[in-house]
This record gives C-alpha cells, structure tokens and sequence, in this order.
C-alpha cells in the first residue's frame, strides 16, 4: 500500500470529541475507561476531550459516590464559525432516529427486511 493510501484510509467523518459527547449522551455513567475502549483511543486521551467539552460548556458532570454522571447541555452551539447556529441537540438527534438520547441508537439500522442490525459506532 503506497503511503498516499495509508494516509487516506484512517480518516474518518467524526471527530474523537463527537464520539466521546455521543458516548455520554447514550450513557450518562459511562465510565471513561469503557468509552476509551468502545472508540479506540487511550482512557488519557477520553479524559483530556471530557475536560475540553466540560470547558466549552458542552457537558456538566456530578459526582455519584465515586461515580461521575455527565449531563448534555444541548442549548451549546457547534464551535465552527460555519456551525455557529447549530445547537448541539442537532448534532446528537442526526444519531437518533426519533431523537433524543434515549430513543434508539443511529447504529441500529433497520433493513429494507425490516430487520434491526447493528453497525460499527461512528
């Protein structure tokens, strides 16, 4: 493989900060490790995106005991000057089909069977 196609054949359309707010959305106790794991970066990594997001004001978190539990502020905006008029929720409800974090996944993908089938996480 020529290095032009390496370098082609690791991007992705979403960002490490979009997955790990869809992470938080889905699962609001999901624990930095776990998300860590599900994207495929370092739990170090997870942990400098969660302060950036809780930074800008994106997630809040509380402390549960020795649990966190991350709460989406959806009234936020994206930060690209081309993005500035989208709220966040928008961003998060393109992965729900019906909307909200708590209806189904956007990996549940109905068939033209009708058939529910899950696909890899974005």
């Amino acid at each position: 493989m020529s290095d032009t196609a390496k370098q082609h054949s690791a991007w992705t359309f979403l960002t490490h900060h979009t997955r790990v707010l869809r992470m938080i959305a889905a699962d609001p106790q999901a624990r930095l490790r776990d998300i860590a794991a599900a994207i495929g970066i370092t739990e170090r990594a997870v942990g400098r995106i969660v302060s950036d997001l809780r930074q800008a004001g994106y997630i809040d978190r509380q402390r549960e005991g020795r649990r966190n539990r991350y709460a989406i502020l959806p009234g936020r905006h994206l930060r690209h000057p081309s993005q500035r008029t989208i709220p966040v929720q928008a961003l998060l409800d393109l992965f729900h089909h019906g909307g909200g974090a708590s209806g189904p996944a956007a990996d549940d993908v109905t068939t033209t069977e009708g058939r529910k089938e899950p696909t890899a996480l974005l």
